[in-house]
């Protein structure tokens, strides 16, 4: 109970009326599936990572979202509750996804960001990010909290697969 309180409080605190400088300015503050990239051309020699191509890996819009792809989804489900601001998820994050991807549609993960959906944090008890939930049928079957090496998330998600 009181680290719900706390983590109620936490959130609450959190900046949500800044505009995010750069190529981001103006833009609405979500774009269902759309990609993660900046408008524009990329700098040379750089890279583009998007979710946009990757149809197991998905971001939660609502609570109601996440009630229909996540909750009553017939295939097991990896949710990554993360953070914009937390280092420790930018490298799980990335990481987790492209495990995900090895698994080719047996499983899917949807992406929560704790500062636009503190309901879901707090209804699934996350009090440190990133917390990562494996759910099967609806139900929690297995979680962790922190960072995990690529061997340790595919040992987790063929349990959650039952490979």
């Amino acid at each position: 109970m009181a680290q719900k309180l706390v983590l109620r409080r936490l959130l609450s605190l959190a900046p949500r009326t800044l505009s995010p400088p750069g190529p981001w300015a103006g833009l609405p503050p979500r774009v269902p599936h759309g990609p993660l990239v900046p408008p524009g051309p990329p700098a040379p020699g750089r890279a583009l990572a998007t979710l946009a191509g990757c149809g197991s890996t998905f971001n939660v819009q609502d609570g109601s979202d996440f009630q229909d792809r996540v909750v009553n989804n017939p295939k097991p489900v990896v949710v990554d509750f993360h953070a914009q601001w937390c280092g420790p998820c930018k490298i799980l994050g990335p990481r987790l996804e492209k495990m995900v991807a090895k698994q080719e549609g047996k499983v899917l993960m949807a992406k929560v960001d704790i500062d636009d959906h503190t309901d879901l944090a707090i209804e699934y008890e996350v009090s440190a990010v990133p917390t990562v939930l494996a759910m099967k049928n609806g139900d929690v079957v297995d979680k962790f909290v922190g960072i995990k090496d690529e061997d340790q998330l595919e040992a987790f998600l063929k349990k959650l697969i039952g490979a």
